[in-house]
């Protein structure tokens, strides 16, 4: 496949297009959430003018085609993903709400008093409040696998942390906050011959590295729509059917049920089990049309041209004074968070954002990796798309070093 020319692919995203404060959008926040190609907003718009109708539950036309087109982004999501069956993937509203789900499902099913999950110390929000839950209201005990300097998962650490009472091990694909690339595999062999079950989220991997959900051999894979330049309000849930079929229902509802009476109600087959209520059929559309787009210009080309620009720029970065990057694995994905001695990322963030500059300050979800490295204030965050260009690198860091000269003045 020749490699597309992604400087023209930047053309296909309306948002791109837009100035900010009368400079050209420079949108460099993309691990919080990706813009949207036209196709996307127009499959949307289409479904709402043209063919809007409930699933599952009515003969009519208008039904029918709702039902259909909902079914076929189903497939292309268990093609994207290599999962064996269709029925292993579940809808839900982002992969915050897939992790509760197998929290509350996996944990009510498997997970007992004195039993153990194993996190690690590099986890977003999502993956730490959850099983924190779980663990209060099961009795069970998290433990928390440490990281070095580098930001890399300890691995000698982890195995050591690993035994016959841990149920389940959850761990990021890539870390939002660092960029790391965990080696899954690895982890997955590990966690199995202790016996635990793997969950993997995948919200920053999805969207930029291809995913294999059988050859990694993960119990669960976790990723939102919104950061696949689809909608929000969607997100999926792969698991081994074998699992999902062990687990209860997450809610109660609507098309989950196979009968209901008073006394007793049965459940319906996978993977409706798990999809109470009306569900979000444009956002699954939309879903399944950015899969398209994506699968079109292909994730080996993705990856690669993403590797070049975080390349670019880190390269850029390590050459200014007094700044100091906040994650440096060898094995990293496109985003790079980073510190300025002296400056305050906030103030950063507010006046790259005058110049057009659109980049994440903070803890982003992570205020365990930012105490870690003593980065109190959190840090500046800059996380890269295929859209983005070598071009706007160079005016990100000529304005950032402009920006901390008035800052320290």
């Amino acid at each position: 496949m020749a490699r597309p020319d992604f400087n023209l692919l930047k053309n296909d995203f309306p948002m791109l297009q837009k100035k900010m404060h009368g400079k050209p959008l420079i949108y460099f926040d993309s691990a919080a959430t990706a813009q949207k190609p036209q196709v996307v907003i127009d499959a949307i718009t289409d479904f709402y003018q043209n063919h809007y109708g409930t699933v599952h539950r009515a003969v009519y036309e208008l039904a029918v085609y709702s039902t259909q087109a909902y079914q076929t982004a189903r497939q292309k999501i268990k093609d994207f993903l290599n999962a064996s069956k269709v029925e292993e993937i579940i809808f839900t509203r982002g992969t915050t709400e897939s992790i509760n789900m197998v929290a509350y499902s996996f944990g009510k099913a498997f997970v007992k008093p004195n039993d153990e999950i194993l996190i690690t110390a590099m986890e977003h929000h999502s993956n730490i409040v959850p099983w924190q839950m779980l663990c209060e209201e099961r009795g069970a005990i998290l433990k928390v696998a440490p990281i070095n300097e580098r930001g890399e998962l300890i691995i000698e650490e982890f195995q050591k942390l690993l035994n016959p009472k841990t149920k389940l091990v959850a761990i990021t694909h890539i870390s939002n906050s660092l960029g790391t690339i965990n080696p899954i595999k690895q982890i997955v062999k590990m966690a199995h011959q202790a016996g635990a079950k793997v969950l993997v989220d995948g919200a920053q991997s999805a969207p930029h590295i291809p995913i294999d959900v059988q050859d990694l051999d993960v119990d669960f894979f976790v990723f939102s729509g919104h950061k696949m330049f689809g909608p929000t309000g969607i997100g999926i849930l792969y698991g081994k059917e074998k699992l999902l079929d062990l687990m209860p229902p997450y809610q109660g509802g609507g098309d989950m049920i196979e009968t209901v009476t008073f006394p007793k109600s049965t459940y319906n087959v996978l993977p409706l089990k798990f999809e109470a209520g009306t569900p979000m059929i444009a956002e699954v559309i939309g879903l399944g049309v950015a899969i398209d787009y994506i699968s079109n210009i292909g994730l080996e080309s993705i990856q690669l041209r993403e590797h070049e620009l975080l390349d670019y720029a880190s390269n850029k970065l390590k050459q200014i004074n007094g700044l100091h990057i906040i994650g440096t694995s060898e094995n990293k994905g496109a985003l790079i968070s980073f510190t300025v001695d002296g400056v305050h990322p906030l103030d950063i963030g507010t006046m790259l954002d005058l110049k057009g500059i659109a980049v994440r300050t903070g803890h982003h979800c992570a205020q365990p990796v930012m105490r870690f490295f003593n980065a109190d204030k959190g840090t500046v965050r800059i996380s890269f798309a295929f859209y983005n260009t070598i071009e706007e690198i160079d005016i990100f860091t000529n304005a950032l070093i402009e920006i901390i000269a008035k800052l320290r003045n």
